[in-house]
């Protein structure tokens, strides 16, 4: 019951992606049906060429072909012109040649327009899937999904479901046109076809199974590659090079040998269908050629014979490619879907589009990832609109999280508590609308390779080159940017990679800025800039966004102290609360580390607020 479901699922996949194509492989159908009608004719007209019109036999001679004949000036006219047959085999080879350069063209229209299809379809779909399923897939097996196996969808939808039709009538008018001309031969030639298709069931499940090892097997390969080529430059800096090139090796080797072993299945295959078919042609020509001389059969009869025997054959060794091509392309339809099945993100029909500049709250609040324990717990907390929250917390305390459920990146399960943004709960208010309204900055600044100007301006196509540079302003960036050589048309290697981290974070910065969002978030996103280039950038952001609200994650007291509230997070717990001020003199976490940080700091800045605390 499961695997008819999961065929019922492929083929529904199947006729999603030829959406636009359906024409062009139906016209390609046609020409291949075209095609092998054409192959059909051939013998018909070499044997009445040597029965009827050389031996003189009208025996078995239809009466539309004796009519033909008579159009064409009657058997002894024809008989005295040959090159009237020869004619005919010439229009009929011409038909063939038109109509296989037809299969050919539409065939392979419809097959790129189908793989455009079908990579737009997995493109915009994994776009649209959840932050957690991103966390859960590696992102080189995603591409490779997304290119072999879409490859080998393609090979066997243009190569092979395409050549089923022709095959059908091959099949059918050969074994006709045989069974009318001798039927006792025709019983010896079909002696094989049950043996071939009871060993092609057993070698299609063999070779499904083999070659799902060796296309999961890439899609690890391509993992690994993705991943060391991102982080060349943190394998570099630890001198992993010939570690991770021995790791890269074994696993090649790996898959390699899962190669070989899948092409030994495939050749004692293909190896048995030849046997078999040159079996069945040596029974044919035998059987034939004594029944030839015993008069069964005219000579005529035997070189149409054979003709559509070959015809026969060819069949039955395609048969061993196509049983190979549908076990790889079910395990490939298998891991799109897989994909493509996967729930995206979904509002509901009445989601609201609520105002964004109201208070934030948590209210009863817990979170654990899938298979892990809980993260953060019973966390309760209102932030004031147009106020500042500043969170701290140790490593793994939940302080990104907390931000990555304001944003809807992980939802909340029932019975977990609610977050809500001026008394509407998050749950309710579109997605979209949501995001568009928060600006977030990330721990791990992400960069795409492009100029420095379209990084910062790629939240919106209305971004003018004056916003990007009174963002990268805010941000302490425009100064920087003015001493490169080309300026904000620098180019930005992959990841940001030609950018110092504190460069790194502040195009961030500059770039969430465009958004002109009524919430901003800095998640620890201030930790690779110097403390002064730290002041400066809060200083620019509460002269300009005063009205917004504002979330700042980071180890930094300085960054933290003239926030409206501060809270500090211990193993997923909120274990204070309250102002900067109150909290260095609450005896908790935050006074150790406040105390820590200011203790090992030479500058004026620290000098005076140490003298403040033994006062206090």
């Amino acid at each position: 019951m499961k695997s008819t479901t999961k065929q019922t699922t492929h083929l529904r996949w199947v006729a999603v992606f030829l959406r636009g194509s359906r024409r062009l492989f139906a016209l390609g159908i046609l020409a291949a049906m075209l095609t092998a009608l054409c192959d059909m004719i051939t013998p018909q007209i070499l044997r009445v060429a040597v029965d009827y019109l050389l031996l003189g036999d009208d025996t078995d001679i239809s009466p539309l072909v004796q009519s033909l004949i008579g159009l064409a000036g009657g058997a002894e006219h024809v008989r005295l012109n040959l090159w009237i047959p020869a004619l005919a085999l010439l229009a009929v080879a011409v038909v063939k040649v038109l109509s296989q350069y037809g299969f050919r063209v539409w065939n392979t229209k419809a097959s790129e327009t189908m793989v455009k299809t079908m990579r737009t379809t997995m493109y915009t779909h994994i776009g649209r899937l959840p932050y957690g399923w991103h966390m859960k897939n590696r992102t080189g097996d995603i591409i490779q999904r997304c290119t072999s196996d879409i490859d080998t969808v393609k090979n066997f939808v243009s190569e092979q479901l395409t050549a089923i039709f022709r095959i059908v009538i091959l099949l059918v008018f050969s074994v006709t046109f045989m069974f009318s001309m001798y039927a006792p031969l025709t019983w010896i030639a079909l002696i094989p076809i049950p043996f071939v298709l009871a060993y092609s069931v057993l070698f299609h499940r063999l070779i499904g199974k083999s070659f799902r090892k060796c296309d999961e097997s890439e899609g690890k390969l391509s993992a690994m590659a993705q991943e060391n080529l991102t982080g060349t430059r943190v394998v570099r800096a630890f001198g992993r090079e010939r570690y991770e090139r021995d790791r890269f090796e074994a696993h090649n080797e790996q898959y390699t040998s899962l190669w070989s072993r899948l092409a030994k299945i495939m050749s004692a295959y293909w190896s048995s269908a030849d046997i078999l078919s040159g079996t069945q042609i040596l029974l044919v020509v035998v059987f034939g050629a004594v029944f030839c001389v015993r008069g069964q059969m005219s000579a005529g009869e035997y070189i149409a014979f054979i003709s559509y025997n070959s015809m026969l054959v060819w069949p039955i060794r395609q048969l061993g490619r196509m049983i190979s091509e549908l076990s790889k392309a079910g395990v490939a339809i298998e891991r799109l879907a897989y994909v493509l099945d996967s729930e995206p993100e979904r509002d509901d029909p009445d989601a609201l589009a609520p105002p964004m500049n109201g208070d934030i709250a948590f209210e009863h609040v817990s979170f654990a990832y899938d298979g892990c324990p809980t993260l953060l717990h019973d966390i309760t907390f209102t932030m004031k609109a147009g106020t500042t929250l500043g969170i701290l917390g140790g490593t793994g305390s939940g302080k990104s999280t907390l931000v990555q459920l304001l944003d809807k990146l992980y939802p909340l399960a029932p019975g977990c508590g609610r977050i809500t943004i001026g008394g509407v709960d998050i749950a309710d208010i579109r997605t979209s609308h949501l995001r568009s309204s928060i600006g977030m900055v990330l721990q791990e600044p992400f960069l795409f390779s492009d100029t420095l100007a379209g990084n910062i301006a790629i939240t919106s196509e209305q971004v003018s080159m004056d916003d990007v540079r009174e963002a990268a302003r805010i941000a302490c960036l425009d100064d920087t940017v003015t001493k490169f050589a080309q300026g904000y048309d620098t180019f930005v290697g992959e990841r940001g990679v030609t950018l110092s981290g504190g460069q790194k974070q502040r195009a961030a910065i500059a770039r969430m800025l465009t958004q002109r969002t009524p919430i901003m978030i800095f998640d620890d996103s201030l930790s690779a800039v110097d403390t002064e280039t730290d002041s400066k950038i809060r200083k620019e952001l509460q002269k300009r966004f005063g009205d917004a609200s504002v979330i700042l994650i980071s180890h930094r007291i300085t960054t933290l102290r003239k926030a409206d509230k501060i809270l500090v997070l211990d193993h997923g717990r909120i274990v204070e609360e309250g102002t900067h001020e109150e909290l260095i003199c609450g005896g908790g976490i935050y006074q150790r580390i406040y105390e820590t940080q200011i203790y090992s700091r030479d500058d004026a800045e620290a000098s005076t607020e140490r003298e403040e605390v033994a006062s206090v």
